[in-house]
């Protein structure tokens, strides 16, 4: 029988704390288990900062399940193998270095390509409950599941959804004025894929805002680079949600452009939600 659960990496770092609470938070409202993940060279390091951490659990969530482990082992690995099954893995972004270096931005990076289920990462210091929206960085069809990540979460915080579809065209050579006022090939051309790329959003939120209909929802579309946009928003969000797109690599998994960039730069936390192919 699997159990649900959170799990949360943590190396006693302040950014580790803030994962720590943010994944108490998901845990006492989805009503599950918590498993605090602590990754060392030596198991006998670990001790002082799980106690610590059990305690500080015991105050804010008394009647929280809680469950910790010093695990031996590189910590995306460690990660990965603990986080199998779990309804969410929470982590940091920076950590203070030290023995395990859990929370550097390259494990964060490592852990959303790998990881099955969700992945929150807690970066930004701006508060998140104070009415911001969720920002949902949308690229097609296959990001369903971000989508729905997005709506449960908006729903929970009473927040609207900021929903935001960003799509560049390639470049198109330029051509001689028409003699009449009519649209070239070439535009005609840039018009079809935009009505294209317009539709995604209103065709991807449908059914989904059918299921949560106390959710405001506002799209659009922009001509920019994803990246770049996402990020802009985020200044002002509670939390952006995006689709895992995984590329190969051939030193192995690796998140596409988007992903990476927000985990690296973005001004809240950041929700990686991996893609069903």
């Amino acid at each position: 029988m699997t159990t649900h659960h959170v799990v949360v990496g943590v190396d006693g770092s302040l950014i580790s704390v803030r994962a720590l609470d943010r994944a108490a938070d998901e845990a006492a409202r989805r009503g599950v288990e918590l498993r605090v993940v602590y990754a060392v060279p030596d198991t006998d390091e670990s001790g002082p900062v799980l106690a610590s951490a059990v305690t500080r659990l015991a105050a804010r969530h008394p009647e929280l399940s809680v469950v910790t482990k010093g695990a031996v082992g590189g910590p995306v690995h460690t990660l990965v193998r603990e986080s199998e099954g779990a309804d969410l893995t929470v982590v940091g972004t920076r950590g203070m270095g030290g023995v395990a270096g859990l929370l550097l931005g390259s494990v964060s990076l490592r852990l959303a390509a790998q990881v099955r289920g969700p992945v929150l990462v807690v970066r930004g210091d701006h508060r998140c409950d104070d009415g911001r929206p969720v920002l949902l960085g949308l690229e097609s069809d296959g990001d369903e599941d971000a989508a729905l990540y997005a709506f449960q979460e908006a729903e929970r915080l009473g927040v609207p959804l900021h929903v935001l579809h960003s799509w560049t065209h390639r470049h198109i050579t330029p051509e001689l004025p028409p003699l009449l006022p009519a649209m070239s090939p070439g535009q005609e051309q840039l018009a079809q894929q935009g009505r294209a790329e317009d539709s995604v959003t209103r065709f991807s939120l449908a059914r989904l805002s059918e299921r949560h209909p106390v959710v405001r929802v506002e799209s659009r579309t922009v001509r920019t680079r994803p990246a770049s946009a996402l990020l802009e928003a985020t200044r002002d969000c509670a939390l952006v949600v995006v689709g895992a797109h995984h590329r190969t690599h051939r030193f192995g998994p690796r998140l596409g452009p988007v992903a990476h960039t927000l985990l690296h730069r973005s001004h809240c936390p950041v929700a990686v939600v991996p893609t069903v192919k």
